[in-house]
């Protein structure tokens, strides 16, 4: 992940939160909360919640990116 899609993805986390939270079910509002819509917590999170690899966890948060 470069700088430039962290960037775009913090910079615009109030719109994509929704996103997230549809694409992985089992992350509630606390735990978005909690992420602050920083990146690698983000990423963090879902990792533990679901057990998914980093490479398909941000190659999806790419995808809603777009």
């Amino acid at each position: 992940m470069d700088d430039d899609d962290r960037m775009q993805f913090e910079g615009k986390w109030d719109q994509l939160k929704g996103r997230v939270k549809e694409s992985w079910g089992v992350l509630t509002d606390d735990d978005l909360k909690r992420t602050e819509g920083k990146w690698d917590r983000v990423v963090g999170t879902i990792k533990e919640k679901t057990g998914d690899t980093t490479e398909s966890i941000e190659r999806r948060l790419r995808e809603l990116l777009s």
